[in-house]
């Protein structure tokens, strides 16, 4: 008698939990999942370091709550129309220069970093300290401009592929994208929180030669010293999120990741080359963004399927015949 009460116990409680868990996954969409549990973790992060800001440390843990709130609008807004359906899939993408500020301020609030850590890793693995040569060694202010103008086109990069594949009717692609570059910055924003590092921007003293001349790493250098989240230099963000957005883009449709490429491909190098970053910070962010990818690939093997925009289907004449 027992073991039946036993057992009829443990299939409620799993018949409860298997309706939890369809409930969750039909209201909430992965992106919301993630963005989740990355507030648990940001939130874990401000009360085990809250420094002696305490007014901030209350200000941050308001945001948190706010963030939480609008996870749980999402999926109202999402059947709200067009642009619901908009903001409740986009909100991630559009709330990321806060996400980005909050690690500064925490960072910044303890005043730790482990930067002979990743230079001590640059010696071992480069040889040298590449970020502080590069730009000295090669001053040409033909090549800076190229990389300064690649660095600035960062968020270009990153909105153009989602935006791109929601505007051609790829909306399902557009989706996957969001996720898989919310993922990155989500794991990136984890090891700042708990590994800061300030990067070689604030741990050497910046350039002044032909390169740091020319207006694309004027305007650049103008942009960080008002926008820069310190910190947040191991592994690199800016790497790792336009490789996941330009793969992506390469994925699901061709000639708009053609055109991301080359232009991911200058913001990588950029990244050592204008002193933002450590080389093992590139070199980190490009193993996140294939891990984010990986796992994108073991998750859905087959690439969402998507129908061409009406502009390129011709007439649909209502033919069943496959």
């Amino acid at each position: 008698m027992t073991n039946t009460t036993h057992d009829g116990t443990t299939a409620r409680l799993t018949g409860s939990l298997a309706t939890f868990r369809r409930a969750v996954v039909q209201r909430f969409t992965s992106v919301d999942l993630v963005t989740l549990l990355y507030v648990a973790v940001a939130t874990v992060a401000v009360l085990a370091f809250p420094g002696g800001d305490h007014a901030g440390w209350n200000w941050l843990l308001t945001a948190h709550g706010l963030l939480v709130a609008l996870v749980l609008l999402a999926p109202a807004a999402r059947a709200a129309g067009p642009v619901g359906r908009f903001l409740g899939d986009w909100y991630p993408m559009l709330l990321l220069l806060g996400l980005y500020a909050e690690v500064g301020v925490l960072n910044v609030d303890l005043g730790y970093q482990h930067d002979q850590a990743i230079q001590r890793l640059e010696l071992w693995v480069f040889g040298s300290q590449l970020s502080y040569r590069w730009i000295r060694e090669m001053p040409n202010p033909a090549f800076s401009w190229i990389m300064h103008a690649c660095y600035l086109l960062y968020y270009g990069i990153l909105y153009a592929s989602p935006l791109g594949l929601w505007w051609s009717g790829r909306r399902d692609a557009a989706r996957r994208t969001i996720f898989a570059v919310m993922v990155t910055f989500y794991v990136c924003y984890v090891v700042f929180l708990f590994f800061p590092v300030a990067g070689p921007r604030y741990a050497f003293e910046l350039a002044h030669n032909a390169a740091t001349q020319v207006w694309p790493a004027r305007v650049t250098q103008w942009l960080l010293d008002r926008g820069d989240s310190w910190g947040a230099a191991f592994p690199s963000s800016h790497v790792a999120a336009a490789v996941v957005a330009a793969l992506c883009a390469l994925r699901y449709w061709r000639p708009l990741g053609l055109l991301l490429t080359p232009l991911t491909i200058g913001l990588v190098l950029s990244v050592v080359y204008g002193q933002f970053h450590y080389a093992v910070d590139a070199l980190g962010g490009l193993i996140v963004a294939f891990a984010v990818l990986a796992s994108q690939y073991l998750y859905a093997s087959e690439p969402a399927v998507a129908r061409a925009p009406l502009s390129e289907r011709g007439l649909e004449t209502g033919d069943l015949t496959p």
